[in-house]
């Protein structure tokens, strides 16, 4: 049985087409153990031979996910606390691009940080009309150095730069799409399960091998990553300490409870 107060990663496989769902209370946020979690799954399910295609969505009509859980943020009192948390991002961006399995995200709302990642790490991103994004890091003092990378290889440097550098504004999905976040934006979640049964279903009939294959090619250059995005996490587990993002969280906090 899932946990609904703390959140949870859930994952079931039928007739070859794995779908892992993620849910936290707080807008589907991301605290380091359901991070720690959604990295092991798509890890396992990369190396399933029942699994062609993986799914990746989560729960609620809301948000798709809202980034960095702040309660953790908040929390963290040194450097290596902070290079841990971060870490949990760089792994499971890092899972997905490694994973020989295409996965295709389902993205029924907005995207606000890290959930921008998420959408960017996804082989191939359907969404609903509605699902604006936004980069919010810097405005916590912070700044997208994990998601980045991922988001500037779907974006472009400067579509990535305009939502890394106006923190507050909200990017539409109409945006998103035309920038190439998402490959398909529907009106409705029915058209967007829609599309999503379809191609899912085209997959699992697929050559697996084929689609491995085809993978590492859109992956091209990301090798270093493991690497990379590690020291991503070492600046924004620095940052983190300073006492602008200590207060700018707090004042968030304040504004929502």
């Amino acid at each position: 049985m899932e946990d609904t107060t703390n959140g949870y990663v859930r994952v079931e496989t039928h007739n070859g087409i794995t779908t892992i769902e993620f849910f936290h209370p707080q807008s589907n946020s991301l605290p380091h153990r359901l991070l720690e979690n959604l990295a092991r799954e798509i890890h396992a399910a990369g190396t399933d031979d029942d699994t062609r295609v993986i799914i990746l969505r989560s729960l609620g009509e809301k948000a798709f996910c809202s980034g960095a859980s702040f309660d953790e943020l908040i929390r963290i009192e040194n450097a290596n606390d902070g290079y841990s948390f971060f870490s949990g991002f760089a792994n499971v961006i890092n899972a997905m691009r490694k994973c020989p399995r295409f996965i295709i995200g389902r993205i029924h709302g907005k995207c606000v940080g890290g959930g921008v990642g998420l959408a960017a790490a996804v082989d191939y991103a359907i969404a609903v009309e509605g699902a604006d994004i936004r980069l919010s890091e810097l405005a916590v003092g912070i700044g997208p150095f994990v998601v980045g990378p991922a988001v500037e290889r779907k974006l472009g440097l400067s579509a990535f730069s305009q939502l890394a550098i106006d923190a507050a504004m909200w990017r539409n999905s109409d945006w998103a799409r035309r920038k190439g976040l998402y490959a398909e934006l529907h009106p409705s979640t029915d058209g967007m399960d829609e599309s999503i049964s379809r191609l899912s279903n085209q997959l699992a009939h697929s050559s697996p091998a084929a689609m491995a294959e085809l993978k590492k090619t859109f992956w091209k250059g990301t090798e270093h990553w493991d690497e990379f995005l590690s020291t991503r996490a070492e600046i924004s587990g620095k940052l983190v300490l300073s006492s602008f993002t200590k207060e700018a969280i707090a004042k968030f906090k304040s504004k929502v409870s």
